[in-house]
């Protein structure tokens, strides 16, 4: 099982090409046989060091070519992480997040940066032990690389690498600076430059000084047979992060020595700063929109000088509140740190391990005997290497804007997993992560990184059945909800985008998960209490997320949840799996609206409530009922029109606002939906640059489950949706709401499909391009249309 396991995730994986743009991904025929089992090269360390604490260490390899080759393919690990340098060169980083027992390897062709003669390959290589991000999965500090063919197979990893360990670096804890919110994303970083060997990755730095490295084991694939790694090594499925360089904006303000006055063309990389020996100066920069990068300072002499970087999201006023993110009067910077003591030499560059979240960074610097001089400051940009492919305009320039800070937030929240946030957690949960995956698929129709979440959490499963909350992750956590979000995950990639081969594998899973929620129904076929955290919604009356349960469970919104997972399974048993198992899933949705509707529903509101006692009303229990039809088709605009305008009804988070869009279609209310982005509008005109997790006051300032208006705004209001699975046919059904104008363009399977409409009074002109071979319909005012492939115009 094992062996198979391997086979299926190699089949998809390829090559790593770098290119002077957009790293890539290719895909060869096959894996070579030298990585399906036990691999030539050796996981390395540095000898006496212990291999679970924290720890910095430099890896080298010099070798000779008879000359420049036309391949030199290489596989590479690490643990915590690793990057690699090739004569000097900056070539690689890794490994993309797993788990032990799937732990990712690159392969990446370096021919292009060798040459005839004297080469070197150099790794930094660093294990933050107990304070590592909470996403990062470790056994103990290794390295590995394992050359492929005769002639790059003398740089396998063995005692002939040598390796030092470094004294440069100690951790900065990550504590109060974020005022105790909940931040995991791994500590600061404190760098001795007097420490630092400089110059060790080149290819003619002597490194006579060093130690041999020691060899830990030999390396195997997982499926290997009787490996004795706890590494059980998998191919990266997904491509390189971009890199860029990026530059701030603006110097906000400052404070130094007499006749100190910086001005942005610092930040541009035009005017070195000159600090005077035993000064302290502060600077406060503004990216002027939030951003992932690492940041890159160039110093120049003022030995021993600290220089001490603080980031943050927004800045705070004396009562902790962020107000108007542009804004900085009376306001202080909070958040966590890097800190670089300056050794004395010339254009040197400080640069974290790990990239920073900020849109501000303050850079603080207190000098010594030397004065020092900041040459350059700036950040080198790094997510997952999305494409927009997608565009949306209309006669309200809001909403472009609404988009296009979506797609930064959904951008920034995108890395080598998706994550919730990139400021203080950087974990991929389940729930918000189906948001982001529906997102990738309409704007740019990068499928890899959905598929490597839906891996990742299948891996988390326990014996139980359910799936961990959120993956990878130190720490396991259950919500048994985000169990039946990973099933709908699916069903939306088989409904986007037709997969079935590589979904046919996890069937057997969402039976375990829906076996194991079949086993917490009570005679009343409503869910009883639940073991773990039963989050659903960020929402006041909702004790820490979870909605009102009588004694004995008997929440309609958890039942409701549990029939949606049921009908979207039985979507995919009849597609491609059992279909005695689709016919019992949507039996037992069914069973499961009814008791619902039976229990819940009040005649005299005209609602579900929250439980039988019908004492508890919100907005997501009938959102819920309108979804899996619990509550009956011609009731369900009644409802949802109660559900928008009854402001004593638990209201819906920015989270739970996608299912009320989804609901609002349904219901046959779209067309409120462009009226139902306000809370969107309002955290603009309060200078946030990406959308945050929960209105004001909130923790995060980017949070990627509230940028699903990207989506919304394509599927319901330019209402390019599929009429069959992977759109072997699409369904095109606008609500323009008070638009008069827009025009959009979604990428789908086939190609790019583009729509136009104009619309004067009651009238409408629509002008459609749909990719070849793709037809469908087209629908307006209860009119339909039949759609070709290529350009058609219709007037209603």
């Amino acid at each position: 099982m094992l062996v198979r396991t391997f086979l299926r995730t190699v089949c998809v994986v390829g090559i790593l090409v770098l290119s002077p743009g957009l790293q890539t991904l290719t895909a060869p025929e096959q894996v070579p046989a030298n990585l399906l089992q036990s691999w030539s090269a050796d996981w390395i360390a540095c000898p006496g060091a212990p291999g679970r604490k924290f720890g910095v260490y430099f890896f080298r390899k010099r070798f000779d070519l008879d000359e420049a080759p036309e391949h030199f393919v290489v596989h590479v690990s690490g643990d915590n992480r690793y990057q690699l340098y090739v004569n000097g060169d900056r070539v690689l980083f890794g490994p993309a997040k797993g788990d032990l027992f799937h732990w990712r390897f690159e392969t990446l062709d370096i021919a292009r940066y060798l040459h005839a003669g004297r080469n070197a390959l150099a790794a930094v290589v660093w294990n933050f032990a107990g304070q590592a991000p909470m996403a990062q999965m470790t056994n103990q500090t290794g390295f590995l690389l394992q050359g492929d063919g005769e002639v790059a197979r003398q740089v396998d990893t063995n005692g002939s690498w040598k390796v030092t360990e470094s004294r440069a670096f100690t951790m900065v804890p990550v504590g109060g600076q974020t005022h105790h919110a909940y931040t995991v994303v791994g500590p600061g970083e404190r760098i001795d430059g007097a420490q630092y060997p400089w110059g060790w990755q080149e290819t003619n730095y002597d490194d006579s000084g060093w130690q041999n490295a020691v060899e830990l084991m030999s390396a195997s694939a997982r499926g290997a047979q009787d490996s004795h790694s706890p590494w059980m090594l998998v191919p990266r499925a997904i491509p390189l992060m971009e890199e860029r360089q990026e530059r701030l904006e603006h110097v906000r303000r400052y404070q130094g020595p007499s006749g100190f006055h910086p001005t942005d063309a610092f930040l541009q990389g035009h005017s070195p700063l000159v600090i005077p020996a035993r000064s302290h100066t502060t600077l406060l920069c503004d990216q002027g929109f939030e951003t992932t990068a690492y940041p890159e300072l160039v110093t120049s002499g003022g030995r021993g000088a600290v220089i001490t970087l603080t980031y943050a999201e927004a800045l705070f006023d004396a009562e902790h509140q962020k107000g108007n993110r542009n804004e900085i009067d009376g306001k202080h910077i909070e958040g966590y740190q890097d800190q670089f003591i300056a050794g004395g030499g010339e254009q040197r560059v400080f640069r974290p391990l790990w990239w920073r979240a900020y849109r501000y960074i303050q850079i603080e610097v207190s000098t010594a005997g030397e004065p020092l001089t900041l040459e350059d400051f700036r950040g080198d940009f790094t997510a997952y290497p999305f494409e927009r492919r997608a565009s949306f305009e209309s006669n309200d320039p809001a909403l472009s804007r609404i988009m296009s800070v979506g797609w930064r937030t959904a951008r920034l929240c995108a890395h080598e997993t998706y994550m919730d946030c990139p400021y203080y957690e950087q974990l991929q949960y389940v729930g918000d992560t189906r948001i982001q995956a529906l997102i990738s698929l309409t704007m740019s129709g990068d499928d890899r990184l959905v598929k490597n979440a839906i891996e990742c959490i299948n891996s988390s499963r326990t014996s139980e059945g359910l799936t961990q909350s959120r993956y990878p992750s130190r720490l396991p956590q259950y919500i048994p909800p985000f169990s039946l979000y990973w099933i709908g995950m699916m069903h939306d990639l088989w409904w986007y985008r037709g997969e079935t081969q590589f979904l046919r594998p996890f069937l057997s899973n969402v039976r375990g998960v829906l076996a194991w929620y079949e086993r917490q129904l009570t005679p009343s076929s409503l869910l009883g209490r639940m073991p773990w955290w039963n989050f659903v919604d960020w929402t006041p009356s909702f004790t820490d997320g979870v909605p009102p349960q009588e004694s004995n469970g008997q929440s309609s919104i958890l039942s409701l949840e549990l029939a949606a997972a049921l009908q979207d399974a039985a979507d995919l048993e009849s597609a491609y799996g059992d279909p005695a198992q689709a016919a019992h899933d949507r039996s037992l949705a069914a069973r499961t609206d009814a008791a619902v509707y039976r229990n819940c529903w009040d005649r005299t509101r005209g609602l579900l409530a929250d439980t039988p006692e019908r004492n508890h009303f919100s907005q997501q229990a009938n959102i819920l009922g309108v979804l899996t039809g619990a509550i009956p088709a011609a009731g369900q605009r009644a409802v949802m029109e109660k559900v928008i305008r009854d402001s004593s009804l638990a209201q819906c988070s920015y989270y739970f606002r996608f299912y009320l869009f989804r609901a609002l279609n349904n219901a046959g209310l779209g067309d409120e939906i462009v009226s139902e982005f306000e809370p969107w509008l309002h955290m603009l005109s309060i200078g946030l640059t990406t959308f945050a997790e929960m209105p004001e006051p909130t923790r995060s300032d980017c949070h990627a489950w509230s940028a699903h208006p990207d989506y919304d705004l394509l599927a319901m209001v330019a209402g390019i949706e599929p009429a069959k699975a992977g759109f072997a046919e699409v369904s095109i059904r606008p609500h323009l709401g008070p638009l008069t104008r827009l025009e959009a363009t979604e990428p789908v399977p086939s190609g790019d499909i583009r729509v136009s409409y104009e619309r004067q009074g009651k009238s409408l002109r629509a002008e459609i391009l749909l990719p070849p071979s793709l037809s469908g319909w087209f629908y307006w005012k209860g009119q339909r249309r039949a759609l070709h492939p290529g350009e058609q115009q219709l007037t209603f």
